[in-house]
């Protein structure tokens, strides 16, 4: 059940950005729809089905699947550790902490993820220095309810998001106001299934004013890999020096 209200632009249609200084180019109108949730456009959503054609999705979906080094983290969550019920790999030259697990740096980028990161950067005119690689094995792999907020991220991160395989949906749910005293009962959300050569783009005040996430599923699934290109700044108010 969809509670969000949302508006589903036409291709042609182009939102005014006041206070964000990086718009999107034309071509993102063209390629694409854009999911706008705010009346006052305090953050914006992308979603660009068909990034990746089929034909090069299937190959990149195959070599990412063998080439990248994933590998399985541990939490430790009130003294208890558990494994993240997914596998994940990183790159950049800066760590990157979530969670409280610190990912090393890795600058050894794979050619066909340093070409993909190019490609998005030409669409949205951001210029991308991290990637977590995320991969859901089958059904029961999920990432639980969070919003990339981490300090290194900065204020209102771009997050693109680049999936290759099952068909997996990606969930959100607005954060409650300061007097629902942390009650997500009657919160707007949505759902948003992310096919294949899909790519989403979350910018402005998203991860300040929303969570999201991917759940286990009922069905079966086959496997899936999520690539989410970050701008990570090696000071924790997020300002380069």
């Amino acid at each position: 059940m969809l509670l969000a209200s949302f508006v589903l632009c036409s291709p042609l249609h182009s939102f005014e950005n006041p206070g964000n200084e990086n718009i999107f180019p034309k071509q993102i109108k063209k390629n694409g729809r854009n999911i706008h949730f705010s009346t006052f456009f305090i953050f914006r959503i992308h979603l660009i089905p068909g990034f990746v054609d089929s034909e090069q999705a299937d190959w990149m979906f195959e070599q990412l699947l063998q080439d990248i080094p994933w590998g399985q983290r541990t939490h430790i969550r009130q003294e208890v550790s558990f494994e993240e019920p997914r596998l994940t790999s990183w790159y950049g030259e800066l760590p990157y902490t979530y969670s409280r697990i610190t990912m090393q740096p890795n600058p050894n980028w794979h050619p066909l993820l340093t070409m993909l990161k190019e490609r998005i950067e030409e669409l949205t005119g951001y210029t991308f220095n991290s990637l977590l690689c995320n991969l859901y094995r089958n059904e029961k792999d999920s990432v639980d309810w969070h919003s990339d907020d981490e300090p290194s991220l900065g204020k209102n991160p771009v997050i693109a998001s680049l999936s290759f395989g099952a068909t997996r949906t990606f969930e959100m749910r607005k954060k409650p106001s300061p007097e629902e005293d942390g009650d997500y009962t009657y919160v707007e959300r949505l759902r948003i299934p992310l096919d294949h050569g899909t790519l989403l783009i979350m910018e402005g005040a998203t991860q300040e004013d929303w969570q999201h996430r991917v759940p286990k599923e009922y069905h079966s699934r086959d496997e899936r890999i999520n690539l989410t290109f970050r701008i990570i700044y090696p000071e924790p108010d997020g300002v380069w020096k």
